[in-house]
């Protein structure tokens, strides 16, 4: 099944498979959200829960007991329950069940919130913990954006990345597939950076946000459209593009997690970036794309 959003300026259509963010179509025609090709990447925009990026060994240990896990762990490939909507917003729902507990030992209410005002579109993260002990989790977006947008003969080359505040960030390199923060440098956005096949070469370019509010847009000159996202409050941003695929898209990620370190002894609780969240408490945050 399929939501659809929308107003005067953009239509919105979210999967309950994962409710994962499909499409997003301007009223002239524009589709900004890369469509899944499986010639590079077969996902549009999925959810990243209860784990952000690749756990060592794909398995991590929870009071003594080791438990298998995938990349990004597995909202993705669930299947949500639509449990609110009106014409310009729309909250879906994942909780625990016995095959969910089998790999993660944790009762977890997750809630996802989209809601399209004017050109943006806010998604939301509800997580809450009905249980009375702690829930350990990572969560985070992995959208992808395509480019060029309204040129039919622009590239991913034809486009670059403004950062703002336009600074100096933390770098943190993966040892692929794994967070090597240690060997953690910086990198220079003060300006614009024109994007090349290069930027990816050594998979997810991550940044450290330390938790400020941060606008990453992706322009061109070959006209007037493109999309800026906003974040707040998150530690990390994610960007990728498959690499030496001539893939015309690009992700742009917010994350409250992170993929493990390479010295990470696979404890959860142990976990760089885990969030954890006490008894019948809930963990709110979000991320807003406008479109242009």
């Amino acid at each position: 099944m399929t939501v659809e959003l929308k107003n005067d300026f953009l239509t919105v259509k979210i999967n309950e498979a994962g409710a994962e963010l499909s499409s997003v179509k301007s009223a002239d025609g524009i589709e900004y959200m890369w469509q899944a090709d499986p010639k590079y990447w077969g996902r549009h925009a999925p959810v990243l829960f209860p784990i952000v990026g690749r756990l060592k060994d794909d398995q991590y240990t929870v009071a003594g007991q080791a438990y298998p896990m995938g990349q990004h762990g597995f909202a993705r490939d669930h299947e949500f329950r639509l449990v609110a909507e009106t014409a310009t917003s729309a909250t879906l729902e994942l909780t625990d069940s016995s095959e969910t507990r089998a790999i993660y030992p944790f009762a977890f209410r997750l809630r996802l919130h989209y809601t399209l005002t004017g050109q943006e579109l806010t998604v939301g993260y509800e997580v809450h913990n009905p249980a009375n002990h702690d829930l350990l989790f990572s969560i985070g977006g992995h959208p992808a954006f395509n480019v060029p947008l309204a040129s039919s003969t622009g590239r991913l080359t034809d486009y670059r990345l403004t950062v703002t505040p336009g600074q100096k960030y933390q770098h943190i390199p993966l040892q692929a597939p794994y967070n090597d923060v240690a060997n953690a440098t910086e990198l220079d956005l003060s300006q614009p950076l024109p994007l090349t096949r290069d930027f990816f070469k050594d998979d997810a370019v991550i940044l450290g946000l330390d938790r400020q509010t941060t606008t990453l847009k992706l322009s061109s000159d070959l006209d007037d459209h493109g999309v800026a996202m906003t974040i707040e409050d998150a530690p990390y941003v994610g960007m990728w593009s498959p690499y030496p695929a001539d893939a015309p898209f690009v992700c742009l990620e917010p994350w409250w997690g992170i993929a493990d370190n390479v010295d990470h002894d696979g404890q959860l609780s142990h976990k760089m970036g885990i969030n954890q969240l006490a008894a019948n408490q809930t963990f709110n945050q979000h991320y807003a794309i406008k479109f242009f």
